[in-house]
């Protein structure tokens, strides 16, 4: 199972599309309507963090979650919770240089398996005015997309399962989104096979 944090915002359900799509079997809470203990007793196979429309400082349980989870459970942020990612474990999230509101931008990344089968650069919706600051940037994340003028656009945890990405893979505009997610379906799943004790 799949669990889909909804930090109220109306792209959720396009993500939720997507993944449903995609066969992925899934529940959803609103950010303030479920806690971390909660979340674990669920234990799903993997998170998505939605967009939203405020910061990570006012998107409930979001915060926690990456902190709390991410060393255990594969975590994808989407936009607002990409952002979350980065200040969960220490990064700045700062206004961008220029509002970002429904346009296009090619994405380059840097060949990690979230990004297995898009080409470098692709396409993508781009929905925000705040972005991770590359100079907090803290050793435990990498970068991994970023558009041409070096704003970041994708992170992950060196060590963690934890993804994130500042664009919207479920807008119809981005090119291979249904890919990027099902990769994320698909490193979840290894994670969990991983993880299984030996019997």
């Amino acid at each position: 199972m799949i669990l889909v944090i909804d930090n109220y915002d109306s792209f959720t359900y396009n993500l939720v599309q997507y993944l449903g799509e995609l066969g992925a079997r899934m529940e959803v809470y609103r950010n303030d309507r479920i806690t971390v203990p909660e979340i674990r007793a669920l234990a799903p196979e993997g998170i998505v963090l939605s967009p939203g429309p405020c910061t990570p400082d006012e998107a409930g349980v979001t915060l926690d979650v990456v902190r709390e989870l991410g060393a255990t459970t594969p975590i994808l942020g989407v936009c607002l919770g990409h952002q979350a990612i980065g200040q969960a474990y220490g990064g700045r999230v700062v206004r961008a240089p220029y509002l970002m509101h429904g346009k296009t931008s090619p994405i380059h990344h840097r060949g990690d398996p979230l990004f297995a089968g898009l080409p470098s650069p692709f396409t993508a919706t781009r929905y925000h005015s705040l972005i991770v600051d590359r100079d907090s940037l803290p050793g435990s994340l990498e970068v991994t997309a970023e558009t041409a003028d070096g704003l970041i656009m994708g992170l992950r945890h060196r060590e963690h399962p934890v993804w994130g990405v500042q664009f919207h893979p479920e807008s119809i505009l981005t090119e291979g989104g249904h890919r990027l997610l099902r990769n994320f379906l698909d490193l979840a799943a290894r994670h969990r096979r991983a993880a299984a004790p030996v019997t």
